[in-house]
């Protein structure tokens, strides 16, 4: 919910045991929660007085991929389902795409997709930004740099590993360039089928987060940090 990955990380060991046939299990409660990871009232699935179930993860095999900014690391996304009934539950995000999709099809269209990633470079790390309570926080660069290229050369050690990594990844970038913020760039992924565009834009979205702060910076994809 609300763009940002979440998940397990399961051992190697365990996912060929186990998940490679079965799956795994997540909170019911991840498809109903604020931005705080609070459960607001009013949700059919899920609230505190029924309690909190358990929904199948199950793996998308085309959606598995090296992540190489991590040693070692793959992931793959996974399809919430109803283990009892093996139907995919339908307010999951991957879920409402699908179905569109399916219309789509339906009418005779292939729907697809490109996106225009648009962020703020922080010279702060997260943590400094959370301990200063997210204000006052210091753009990479002071200015409108809207294809301004040395500005972007200043963050060219950061964007450089967002391209490369991103690519290696299975995530084709086009290009980024600076946009008319201070501290604010955007980056292109090359289109697609929609289901395989909105997956490589929520890859994204995560590794540049990892990636940035494997640097000791942060970025946000708010509309205005």
């Amino acid at each position: 919910m609300q763009g940002r990955l979440v998940g397990k990380r399961v051992t190697a060991q365990f996912f060929l045991d186990h998940c490679l046939e079965h799956g795994t299990h997540f909170c019911t409660y991840l498809l109903a929660t604020d931005m705080e990871m609070n459960t607001p009232a009013g949700y059919t699935n899920v609230d505190w007085e029924s309690g909190y179930g358990d929904y199948l993860a199950r793996p998308d095999w085309n959606t598995l991929r090296v992540i190489p900014w991590l040693e070692r690391t793959a992931l793959v996304l996974c399809d919430a389902v109803d283990e009892a009934t093996g139907t995919v539950i339908e307010i999951a995000p991957r879920s409402i795409l699908r179905q569109q999709v399916e219309r789509a099809a339906g009418m005779g269209f292939v729907p697809k997709m490109a996106t225009e990633l648009e962020f703020y470079l922080l010279k702060e790390s997260y943590e400094e930004a959370h301990a200063k309570g997210y204000a006052d926080l210091t753009p990479f660069g002071p200015f409108n740099e809207d294809y301004q290229l040395f500005q972007g050369t200043k963050a060219e050690p950061l964007y450089r590993r967002f391209r490369n990594l991103m690519t290696e990844a299975g995530i084709p970038i086009e290009f980024s360039k600076g946009e008319a913020a201070p501290g604010q760039h955007e980056v292109n992924i090359h289109y697609d089928d929609a289901l395989e565009s909105a997956d490589r834009a929520a890859l994204f979205k995560h590794g540049a987060k990892e990636i940035a702060w494997q640097q000791g910076s942060a970025i946000t994809f708010m509309s205005k940090p």
